[in-house]
């Protein structure tokens, strides 16, 4: 019918070198240039100058996420004499982030579909960078747990409006590849952080405010750290709203009018000369299977029709037959980032409670389970605490990171050839082994290698269960089916925080032989996925 509202319009051709649909190949007819659909119209901006600046302000954005369950970790050995921080504190201030997340989980999904991507980057980003500063004039564990919770509960926003706003303004030839660049980013961010925890925290700071706020190096890293939320906040008010928004929502003038943007700034052509002039009205199509795909979404709907909408994407799941498929990749997803989350974060602490017990022992080292009796005992002197520096700690969290991001170029060329299953069991019977031999292990550099071995082969199976969600599950279900394993999986990361370290107190082996035997029960669940690579669901 739309395209009959224009039969009468005269028709003005495209010019000869704006007119194919880059992602199919062909040339732009008459019903694309005026009742063009999303694909149609993204596609024929072209890639250039908007896309390569979206992934430049992407590094610091992407990175805050990862900034904000992180930092603690390397925070902890630096203030556990300033804040007098136990076991058990260490591990709620690693889990309370994680919690704030899942708190809002569905909240910032439903903000995103009413607000839009833009606002939300631009809100949460800026939010979240006062409650990071915030934590970083913290003077006692209360008020840092409590800034931690927030930040959690905030960035869980934007960044999955920044997931969504990348794909947005790729076409689906490109798309695929800005997901890997975007995990990328978060991999090098994991470098960034110990590079500046070894800049800032040996260093003797003591900045007194008044009498009773004194600024120590680990303040002034956290205070560093907010750096990344504020500058992506500031920058994203520059950019535009996703266009693929604006058409769900019926805002097509607007639409096209970021297309022609988009358009502009790639070709270096006036944004008169973009092919495309009018955009297929979204909200008018009619959805082939609305019962069992979750109903239509309203054009310019109010707060509660989006909320009511949005659980009907989610009523879908919980029957056959995607209840079986949601059920196993979200046990599986939680097993893997418990597993991961937990020694990840941790390992910052346990290479420190080496470096510790080497300098307490004139060097000498032992067995990991020995060098970690430091921390059930302790060592505070009668001069006072003290704080042992040691630029090894920074280093080997670093040389992890790196080989994280070998692990995925590796991967990357194996799972077409061996399959997601195979892969998935294969990695997870390794991965589980491996952290079951760091209990073993009798010097730092076999801690080393374990640990790297089983955080890159964990991380990569993480990423594979994602990729078998979108094989699993239809469009329509498959952003709120993510979205509900990344929650879960979230929940997961908290719990086994808040357990390391009562295992710890129970002994050495407990934490590495629960987290190794809990990857090699994943592999045992890869069998019953489905083998999504012989054909992928609709």
């Amino acid at each position: 019918m739309a395209a009959n509202s224009f039969r009468n319009n005269k028709v003005h051709p495209a010019p000869n070198n704006v007119d194919i649909d880059e992602n199919r190949g062909r040339q732009l007819t008459e019903a694309d240039i005026y009742n063009a659909d999303f694909e149609t119209a993204i596609s024929a901006t072209k890639f250039g100058k908007f896309n390569v600046i979206l992934f430049l302000l992407s590094i610091p954005a992407g990175w805050t996420s990862m900034f904000e369950t992180t930092t603690m970790s390397y925070v902890f050995p630096a203030a556990h004499c300033d804040l007098n921080l136990s076991l058990n504190d260490k591990g709620s201030l690693n889990a309370v982030t994680f919690l704030g997340m899942v708190t809002s989980g569905f909240v910032w999904g439903f903000l995103c579909d009413t607000l839009g991507r833009k606002k939300l980057m631009v809100i949460g980003y800026l939010i979240d960078a006062m409650f990071v500063i915030m934590s970083s004039f913290s003077q006692n564990y209360t008020l840092l747990i409590i800034f931690k919770f927030f930040g959690g509960f905030i960035i869980n926003g934007p960044f999955a409006a920044l997931t969504a706003y990348m794909s947005e303004f790729h076409c689906s030839k490109y798309r695929s590849r800005v997901q890997l660049g975007r995990g990328m980013i978060v991999s090098c961010g994991t470098m960034v952080l110990p590079l500046l925890a070894w800049a800032i925290l040996p260093q003797k700071i003591d900045i007194r405010l008044d009498d009773n706020i004194v600024l120590h190096s680990w303040n002034i890293y956290l205070l560093v750290c907010a750096i990344p939320s504020l500058i992506s906040g500031i920058l994203f008010i520059f950019m535009p709203e996703s266009p693929k928004f604006l058409m769900t929502v019926g805002r097509n003038k607007e639409a096209l009018a970021v297309f022609k943007q988009v358009f502009s700034i790639n070709t270096g052509k006036s944004k008169e000369e973009f092919p495309i002039k009018h955009l297929v009205d979204e909200t008018k199509l009619e959805r082939v299977d609305e019962s069992r795909h979750g109903g239509h979404i309203t054009a310019n709907r109010s707060k509660s029709l989006a909320l009511k909408e949005g659980f009907q994407q989610i009523k879908p799941l919980c029957f056959p037959p995607h209840l079986k498929h949601i059920i196993l990749v979200c046990t599986m997803q939680s097993m893997y980032m418990l597993s991961i989350n937990t020694l990840r974060l941790w390992l910052p602490q346990i290479f420190q409670s080496i470096s510790d017990y080497e300098y307490y022992n004139n060097g000498t080292t032992a067995s990991l389970c020995t060098m970690l009796e430091i921390l059930n005992s302790e060592k505070d002197s009668d001069e006072g605490c003290y704080v042992n520096f040691s630029a090894s700690v920074y280093l080997n969290t670093m040389v992890i990171s790196m080989v994280s991001m070998s692990g995925y170029v590796v991967a990357g060329s194996l799972i077409n050839r061996l399959g997601k299953k195979p892969l998935l069991a294969i990695l997870s019977v390794f991965g589980g082994l491996f952290a079951i031999s760091i209990y073993f292990a009798q010097n730092t550099a076999t801690v080393l290698t374990l640990a790297s071995l089983f955080l890159s082969f964990g991380g990569i199976c993480g990423n594979v269960i994602l990729t078998i969600v979108i094989d699993l599950f239809p469009t329509k279900l498959r952003t709120v089916t993510i979205s509900l394993v990344m929650m879960l999986g979230r929940s997961a990361s908290m719990a086994g925080n808040l357990v390391f370290p009562l295992l710890l107190n129970l002994g050495c082996g407990p934490p590495f032989f629960s987290i190794g035997s809990i990857v090699i029960g994943c592999s045992v669940l890869a069998i019953l996925l489905p083998n999504t690579d012989l054909k992928a669901l609709k």
